[in-house]
């Protein structure tokens, strides 16, 4: 049975972890499967605890964060690091949201503030490349959001497999060893909009479409059966 282990980069506010649970047990219901199962282990990266030996997992899943990639922090630059051992040991690690776009800055990428605002809500998402791993295939995928920051440039050898207007590269792969994802698959979408509530004041013009949106299908059970796939392929 593989361990992956859980690079947990934020806790959720306690006032909707009442309700919503914390990051890593949105990803453990996530990635339950009736024919599978992995162990885990959580590692609090924004706490400084990293794993002290990339083999203690499998691999390696970075979470999202309200942090952003670009600020000073020591833990941060402390996961970097982390992320290119792994790329230079040819570990599996899948990114999200925030652990997408730290795996793009730390193998040679670009991060920014995206010049179009704030990406909330439902997102409608072309698949660029199919995969083996993409199975049950789709041409579209839709996924649920919460970022202002956004991958501007891929890192040397990366490729854009999904793609949005409002965020040009929304999935990568680095050959069989990364994939990043920059939407939510462990949201739902009572989160999501406790989230987008929350944060109305800071949304905008971004407000009332991103809590629209929201009555579009998620394709959330797609892309955990897709993020094992690519877990599990050779």
């Amino acid at each position: 049975m593989k361990k992956i282990g859980i690079i947990q980069c934020d806790e959720v506010d306690q006032e909707l972890k009442i309700h919503h649970g914390d990051y890593p047990e949105m990803f453990l219901a996530l990635l339950q499967h009736e024919t599978f199962r992995f162990n885990y282990q959580v590692y609090r990266a924004f706490q400084e605890n990293l794993p002290k030996n990339l083999h203690e997992c499998d691999a390696y899943l970075i979470t999202g964060s309200r942090y952003g990639v670009n600020e000073e922090l020591s833990w941060i630059r402390s996961l970097e690091g982390f992320i290119q051992e792994s790329s230079r040991m040819k570990k599996k690690m899948v990114g999200i949201c925030f652990g997408h776009q730290l795996i793009a800055k730390a193998l040679g990428g670009k991060v920014a503030k995206s010049p179009k605002g704030w990406g909330v809500g439902t997102s409608i998402n072309t698949i660029t490349r199919q995969k083996t791993w993409m199975l049950p295939e789709l041409l579209e995928i839709n996924m649920l959001v919460s970022h202002q920051d956004q991958v501007v440039e891929i890192p040397s050898d990366f490729e854009v497999i999904a793609s949005n207007a409002h965020c040009p590269i929304y999935m990568t792969q680095f050959y069989d060893c990364f994939l990043t994802i920059q939407g939510h698959p462990e949201f739902s979408k009572a989160y999501t909009q406790a989230l987008i509530e929350k944060r109305k004041s800071l949304l905008a013009h971004a407000y009332e479409p991103g809590l629209k949106s929201l009555e579009l299908e998620v394709h959330n059970s797609v892309l955990a059966r897709w993020i094992i796939n690519f877990l599990l392929a050779n």
